[in-house]
């Protein structure tokens, strides 16, 4: 599973994400779970119809799981996300399951230490799926070997002399 962040589609109301923002900012400044709203706000959001044009993370990341899937043989990729984008993690490994996979391996796109979706969100998302799902083999393919992020990068770069 290749988990992007997400990014929120040009043609959606702003107010809309300062509303979903200001009320995850009262939750986890009181630690209660999400409310009623935050829930329906972020399901609207997720759910917000797209395209290349309004989403181009999306089609991004999703041209970039095209590139993957045939160096993966054998291998189901599937995409998901982490924030204003469908399918969640939680969704997208439930489907997995469902669909009778029993071993699943997870690698964000985001490839620096020191962020908290990779290193605080999708985790508890996992040990949550886990609980969930004892017969089933979750590993989270990070930390990143930086030396191989540093060579990818001195590679590419060298492509724009």
């Amino acid at each position: 599973m290749l988990v992007g962040h997400g990014a929120v589609p040009k043609d959606c109301p702003r107010e809309l994400v300062t509303r979903l923002k200001a009320l995850e900012g009262q939750r986890r400044a009181t630690g209660r779970p999400p409310s009623a709203e935050e829930s329906e706000i972020e399901a609207r959001l997720r759910r917000w119809p797209r395209t290349e044009q309004t989403d181009p993370y999306r089609a991004g990341l999703e041209a970039l799981a095209e590139r993957v899937r045939p160096l993966l043989p054998g291998a189901r990729l599937t995409v998901a996300y982490n924030e204003f984008c469908a399918p969640t993690v939680m969704e997208a490994a439930e489907s997995l399951i469902a669909g009778g996979t029993r071993e699943i391996v997870v690698v964000p796109s985001m490839l620096t230490p020191g962020g908290v979706h990779s290193e605080l969100e999708i985790p508890e998302a996992l040990d949550r799926l886990r609980q969930r799902n004892p017969g089933t083999e979750i590993r989270y393919a990070w930390p990143f070997d930086l030396g191989l992020i540093a060579g990818m990068l001195a590679e590419h770069l060298q492509r724009f002399p």
